[in-house]
């Protein structure tokens, strides 16, 4: 009986279209600690950035505001992982914000399936949910849109260190986004409008610290746009 239950719940979570938190079934192509540096990273605004020590060791730590304009209204922190374009993915971090007195907008993002600074995705994680805030958003020659299917329960900020995992599938255009818990994804949304593309951290004004980088996926070997 118990075989049977197992199966029954692996068959209402696929029904669901949530992915498994398990282990990712794709190889690991990049990890980073930070413990040798950043020299893996490109960035809007590399004076922004630095590898700092803390109590769990060197982290990757965006600590200021890029002096970087992108040409439509969008995140001004990125940092790009070089020389690595994906399909499918699976990324996950650690990530800290600290700036708690930014507000409703608190926020930290991550990046993917960047084509240019005119084209791409990305994942804000904003304390207080609106349409510019806590969604999926896209960028697409245009100022950032939310893309987002289900309503944001927003991202409890505090002092501590949080788990991040965004799951991107191609074939179905599904983007999923966990927090803290790694079972029930925090945003969903579908969108096929880019199927490759670098992958990167940041924020769009506000700062923080990322550790522990890992991306499992399918490599692009030779990349074109979307």
């Amino acid at each position: 009986m118990f075989r049977t239950l197992l199966v029954l719940v692996g068959m209402i979570a696929a029904s669901s279209g949530v992915i498994a938190a398990e282990k990712p079934d794709l190889p690991l192509l990049f990890e980073d600690g930070f413990e040798d540096g950043a020299d893996r990273w490109q960035a809007t605004d590399p004076a922004a950035w630095r590898v700092f020590e803390t109590d769990r060791g060197k982290v990757y730590n965006q600590f200021q505001l890029s002096k970087y304009e992108p040409p439509y209204r969008s995140p001004h922190n990125i940092s790009l992982v070089k020389d690595l374009v994906v399909g499918d993915f699976v990324l996950t971090a650690k990530v800290q914000s600290t700036n708690p007195k930014a507000g409703a907008h608190q926020d930290m993002c991550i990046f993917f399936n960047y084509q240019d600074p005119a084209h791409f995705y990305y994942v804000h994680l904003g304390k207080r949910p609106d349409p510019n805030s806590s969604q999926i958003m896209i960028v697409d020659g245009a100022p950032r849109k939310m893309i987002t299917k289900n309503e944001s329960p927003g991202i409890a900020w505090d002092e501590g260190w949080h788990d991040v995992k965004v799951v991107r599938r191609v074939a179905d255009g599904a983007i999923e986004v966990y927090f803290d818990d790694m079972e029930k994804p925090k945003m969903i949304a579908v969108d096929k409008t880019f199927v490759r593309g670098q992958i990167g951290l940041g924020s769009f004004d506000d700062h923080g610290y990322w550790d522990d980088v890992r991306v499992y996926g399918n490599k692009v070997e030779k990349p074109d746009l979307q």
